[in-house]
């Protein structure tokens, strides 16, 4: 028999898997999977056995399996990645920024006050200046 005779081997065509996106939690991530495992051609050869035809069978399932748990694995990955830098972000925020705010911001709310205060100290000084100017007057 010469090289290259008898049935003829085709190459399988590779499977077509396309995610569908969602975005949650701020994450844009994978959230359902489309697997489409392509038929044997016409052209390749019959499997010899039915336990050729079984492992044809457990491969597609297999492919669409590994598809999924891609899917799954991949959003899984992005939302816990995400919800670490939020958990992170208002750690932050808690321990650093928050407290430079209430520190502003009772600093502005004791301005007031202390201008009411200066005033006041004030309105006394020229009222006990213009009572001594006419005293002396």
């Amino acid at each position: 028999m010469r090289k290259g005779a008898g049935p003829s081997r085709t190459r399988p065509r590779p499977a077509d898997v396309t995610f569908g996106w969602t975005t949650s939690m701020g994450a844009h991530h994978p959230s359902e999977v489309s697997c489409t495992v392509p038929a044997r051609p016409p052209t390749a050869a019959a499997p010899g056995n039915t336990a050729l035809i079984n492992a044809e069978a457990a491969y597609r399932r297999a492919v669409a399996a590994a598809a999924d748990h891609a899917c799954n694995r991949a959003a899984a990955r992005i939302v816990g990645a995400e919800a670490l830098s939020t958990r992170q972000r208002v750690r932050a925020l808690q321990r650093h920024r928050i407290p430079r705010l209430q520190e502003a911001l009772a600093r502005a709310d004791l301005t007031p006050e202390q201008s009411e205060h200066e005033d006041a100290v004030r309105r006394r000084w020229a009222t006990h200046m213009l009572e001594e100017g006419e005293s002396h007057g």
